[in-house]
């Protein structure tokens, strides 16, 4: 089922800001998916979701690879429970900023009931989002 990711129907949104782990689906270099379990904040109120990452880690490195040649990579974010799942779909790019790394750490705290470990070599994957699919 199809949902408007800047003006989600309340329970897909509830279901989005309950404490579940996700995955997020980045493109290798060769094209095929790279499926890795994430922690993941929803904004439908900006258009975007945030994962925070280390700078070395390969979604991050694949984020980037394709950055350069197009106007982001197409990722998914996926989360299940039981019978009930949701994706958000969109375009992912890595911000280096200070204060959005921070944002994404307090949205982080605040959903995983929990503040990330420090982590001087943390960036954010920020996803602008153009799809939501689910059923609630």
């Amino acid at each position: 089922m199809a949902h408007d990711p800047r003006h989600p129907a309340p329970e897909y949104l509830a279901f989005w800001r309950e404490k579940h782990y996700a995955t997020l689906t980045t493109p290798r270099r060769d094209g095929t998916p790279h499926v890795v379990p994430v922690c993941v904040t929803y904004d439908p109120e900006a258009g975007v979701a945030r994962v925070i990452a280390s700078k070395s880690s390969t979604k991050v490195r694949n984020v980037l690879a394709a950055e350069g040649t197009q106007r982001g990579a197409r990722v998914a974010l996926c989360q299940v429970a039981g019978a009930r799942w949701a994706t958000l779909e969109g375009r992912a790019v890595v911000r280096t900023g200070r204060a959005e790394i921070a944002e994404a750490e307090r949205r982080h705290t605040e959903r995983y009931e929990r503040t990330p470990r420090p982590n001087p070599d943390r960036v954010l994957i920020e996803v602008t989002l153009d799809r939501a699919l689910g059923k609630v």
